[in-house]
């Protein structure tokens, strides 16, 4: 049988994933400035399974406003330019024969604002996530209720819970608001 402080101490973890998923998916939000991040989750067909653009060249920041990416193996030259541009990220690849240059274009206002937009709604799932994790927990909480467990200690795990839940909360807003800032500066 769980006590209450198993149950809590083992939401921080759950809580903990929620933010790191969050940081991840912000990351892929482009702010302007050139980043590989920008092409997380670009799938290429390589060798007959698909396999992450990460894994097939290397990718490196030229400056504010370049990405190179150098194919492993010159025969993947078209494919990698196919996937980035069926990625619809607005990328345009040039490629020389030697290395793919990606340009990346300055942003404009509505685009920043739709960026930001993008950004809230990980936010908002993300807070939701963390919601549902409090709300999980509670109910094993309540289980040990059933099982004889005090009220008063089920009581301190869910306001423990319940603190938890809003520092996750408050960090959420935390990084909505810097990812906001970095993407509306021009």
């Amino acid at each position: 049988m769980q006590d209450v402080h198993q149950i809590v101490s083992n939401s921080r973890e759950k809580f903990s994933k929620a933010i790191e998923h969050l940081e991840n998916e912000l990351l892929k939000i482009r702010a302007g400035k050139a980043s590989p991040q920008m092409l997380n989750g670009i799938m290429v067909e390589a060798y007959g399974s698909l396999s992450p653009l990460s894994a097939v060249c290397n990718i490196s920041v030229q400056d504010s406003r370049m990405l190179v990416l150098q194919p492993w193996d010159k025969s993947q030259f078209q494919i990698i330019e196919k996937a980035i541009l069926l990625a619809n990220l607005g990328f345009n690849p040039q490629n020389d024969g030697q290395v793919i240059r990606i340009a990346i274009p300055p942003l404009t206002e509505e685009r920043r604002r739709d960026l930001a937009k993008q950004a809230k709604t990980e936010v908002e799932k993300s807070k939701v996530s963390v919601r549902n994790i409090r709300r999980d927990v509670n109910e094993d909480l309540k289980k040990l209720k059933k099982e004889g467990v005090a009220d008063d200690l089920i009581k301190s795990g869910e306001d423990q819970v319940q603190k938890i839940t809003d520092e996750h909360i408050a960090k959420c807003d935390k990084m909505m608001e810097a990812k906001e800032k970095e993407i509306m500066s021009v």
